[in-house]
């Protein structure tokens, strides 16, 4: 891939930066009612977690996911209200976003927009993670397209709250691409995941030149099968890389009578190890 960096030019952050949990996606909260009770812990320094009920908002709401939904914005307004020092990145986030699945292009752009409405409507999200979306150059004016048309329905959606979600901002949008793509897209979102995948793969992972351009606010990392003595090694790589966002787990890939379970779909078991690492006040 063009505009990659080798290893030893690649940008350090200063490590001041406030690294927090961007959630790829939990299991339904009927099935992962652990997993949605510890993002509402006080202290958890979470930027957003996505809603994903049936690749997308399902065809009616949900109400365990109605019920997780309001613990998420409840625990994000006490953060704002109480003005708690180990809140502090909770108050700038705990974004609820619903999960929109582009299919690398492929989704009708009518059928995308009727799933975030539905979201919207049903769960009133904070903003959209884009899953699948394309890297390429030609398909940045699609993506564009369909960013601008989720931006006005956020800021419509945030005009018509009674009072308002001071919290919530203005939404946010997240480009799951997974990868590097090509540099138009940092300007069509708010974040952008340029990796998504193993810890072997990670770890000789190399970082986009034109990233430096960016803080690190505007990409995510996610990676799976990060053993617990390479956690720290992983946050290096993460800041070094200047990614403000992340989800790192023990779990792995693994085919379970006949189909794939998803490593991001639960805590990994070291979920109150990296809470503290990456806690308020921690840097390297």
């Amino acid at each position: 891939m063009p505009h990659l960096t080798s290893a030893g030019t690649a940008r350090r952050t200063s490590g001041t930066e406030q690294l927090g949990f961007g959630v790829p996606g939990y299991a339904h909260p009927l099935l992962a009612p652990t997993e949605w009770a510890e993002l509402t812990r006080s202290g958890t320094p979470l930027h957003w977690a996505v809603l994903n009920i049936d690749s997308g908002p399902g065809a009616r709401p949900d109400p365990h996911c109605l019920e997780a939904a309001g613990r998420l914005r409840n625990a994000r307004d006490r953060a704002v209200h109480d003005g708690a020092a180990q809140d502090a990145v909770r108050a700038g986030g705990g974004l609820l976003l619903g999960h929109l699945d582009l299919t690398f292009g492929n989704r009708p752009f009518g059928e995308l927009i009727a799933d975030a409405q539905s979201f919207l409507d049903w769960y009133r999200v904070d903003g959209f993670y884009l899953d699948r979306c394309p890297a390429e150059r030609a398909d940045l004016p699609a993506v564009r397209r369909i960013t601008s048309t989720l931006a006005a329905l956020l800021e419509e959606s945030e005009d018509s709250k009674d009072g308002g979600d001071e919290a919530a901002g203005s939404g946010l949008l997240v480009l799951g691409h997974g990868t590097h793509p090509y540099p138009g897209y940092a300007e069509t979102a708010d974040q952008l995941v340029t990796f998504s995948g193993a810890w072997t793969d990670y770890r000789w992972s190399q970082v986009a030149e034109w990233t430096a351009d960016y803080p690190p606010e505007r990409f995510a990392h996610f990676v799976h099968g990060v053993p617990r003595t390479h956690l720290d090694e992983a946050m290096r790589i993460a800041r070094w890389q200047g990614a403000g966002t992340i989800f790192f787990t023990d779990r792995t890939i693994r085919t379970d009578h006949g189909g794939q379970t998803d490593p991001f779909a639960a805590l990994p078991g070291y979920w109150d190890e990296i809470v503290s690492r990456i806690g308020p006040g921690i840097s390297e």
